[in-house]
């Protein structure tokens, strides 16, 4: 082999093995970025598991952190209030019961709605006024973390269906709040 062969193949293997180190620095930069962002959440676990699988989406961008959270807690929050509306058709619950269950339904599905209406303006380009569009989004999940804490204050002090739906309802909370603060920073950081 000719002396440019081997040093076109070093050249090669060297730009490889830079992107590849690159590559490996970019990942690590994002996951560090959504470990530190979530450090100033409620939640800082459930932050970092629920958000880092997407760091390569989310790279260092506050304004992808607030969005990918917020993603996630509508998603959750859709399936938690699926869940809720079939464990609403159980049998063998007490008129207080029926009645609390009917009301959370109601709760979760108004949270579902607010969480929905605030991803879809945070995702709009080019609004006109994005204080306003980032107070109204700051509403809305404050609004929706009210109403899923609020869904199980129907059911007695200590009966087994406010522990079943205690356990249902405190992911989505959780993930809500934290939702809820990386929106806060996200909006101190562009106005």
């Amino acid at each position: 082999m000719a002396a440019g062969s081997y040093s076109n193949i070093l050249i090669v293997t060297l730009l490889l093995l830079a992107f590849s180190i690159n590559l490996t620095t970019c990942k690590k930069t994002n996951v560090e970025f959504i470990k530190t962002s979530c450090g100033f959440t409620t939640y800082p676990t459930l932050c970092f598991n629920s958000l880092s699988a997407r760091a390569g989406a989310i790279q260092t961008s506050p304004k992808l952190l607030a969005q990918t959270a917020l993603s996630v807690t509508l998603d959750t929050t859709r399936t938690t209030s699926s869940s809720m509306v079939k464990l609403s058709e159980k049998h063998g619950m007490t008129p207080l019961e029926v009645a609390a269950m009917k009301d959370c339904v109601e709760l979760l599905s108004d949270s579902v709605y607010e969480l929905q209406k605030s991803l879809e303006e945070m995702v709009r380009p080019g609004a006109k006024d994005s204080r306003l569009v980032m107070s109204d989004i700051q509403t809305w999940v404050s609004s929706a973390l009210t109403d899923e804490n609020t869904c199980t204050e129907g059911f007695n002090g200590d009966s087994k269906m406010k522990s079943v739906v205690r356990g249902k309802i405190v992911n989505v909370a959780h993930l809500t709040s934290n939702a809820l603060a990386l929106i806060n920073t996200y909006a101190s950081l562009s106005s």
